[in-house]
């Protein structure tokens, strides 16, 4: 048999990054997507010389409109089928959504939603003739609350923890898995990007190590697992909301948020 090919979006770093390790472990060969195509070339060798997997590297901004459709007709020009999709492209923001540029929030919602949704209708179908896939969804535990001052990075993630449970059951019993995976506080580039270094959240609670939280999502997606909690303590503030009243769940996630001295 062909070894069987991952797509990983966003897999420059951190998780992404940790994930391609994990698949090309057990011997995956691997689609790597991300905007940096030098980063994305230097995994590609690291991996293909530790485990002897073939690594394709396409240096795409995914939040542009074009770019999922652009994707997959390359692959399917080369002839490449992907077995299991992981869509963890995306990025958050910290600020009064009244002040946040436009264009950062329109960039969330492009690559947070827009491009996971396109991606995983191209690519579903093709899993559904083949009564084989799986496709992991990386969410977070943001999904589970409001999160004031990230106001449009936790929507997105609710709306990707909403889909991807919707779709599991869609495709219950056709050879197809769909896993939610929900990270919390991660210690890799987010921080940084999102502006939130300096949030109790990333100061205060000690956020996990990005290695850890990888393998917790890569073994509930081949256990077939619809939602993936990564910690312990991330599972039960993830339980705990939903017997929480909703204005102080939401004030808790503001203080969570604010940054420290």
């Amino acid at each position: 048999m062909k070894p069987e090919t991952t797509l990983i979006t966003g897999a420059s770093g951190g998780i992404g990054h940790e994930l391609a390790k994990l698949f090309a472990r057990d011997h995956y060969n691997l689609v790597l997507v991300a905007r940096s195509l030098s980063k994305l070339n230097q995994i590609a060798a690291d991996l293909e010389e530790q485990f002897g997997v073939t690594v394709k590297t396409v240096a795409l901004d995914l939040s542009a409109a074009p770019a999922p459709q652009f994707l997959f007709d390359q692959l399917q020009r080369e002839g490449v089928a992907v077995d299991i999709l992981v869509n963890n492209a995306g990025f958050g923001v910290f600020g009064q959504f009244a002040s946040m540029p436009e264009e950062e929030i329109l960039g969330q919602l492009h690559l947070n939603i827009t491009a996971l949704t396109r991606l995983t209708r191209l690519l579903l179908p093709p899993m559904l003739a083949r009564r084989s896939g799986k496709i992991m969804n990386v969410a977070s535990t943001a999904a589970f609350q409001p999160g004031p001052l990230m106001a449009v990075y936790y929507a997105t993630k609710a709306y990707v923890l909403s889909f991807s449970e919707a779709l599991a059951n869609e495709v219950a019993g056709s050879g197809v898995v769909v896993s939610c995976f929900c990270p919390g506080a991660t210690d890799t580039g987010f921080a940084k990007r999102a502006g939130t270094e300096n949030s109790r959240l990333f100061k205060k609670l000690r956020p996990m190590n990005g290695e850890a939280v990888a393998r917790d999502g890569y073994r509930g997606l081949m256990a077939g697992r619809t939602l993936v909690i990564s910690g312990m303590q991330n599972w039960l503030v993830a339980e705990s909301v939903r017997f929480t009243p909703r204005k102080l769940v939401t004030a808790v996630s503001r203080w969570v948020a604010e940054n420290v001295d």
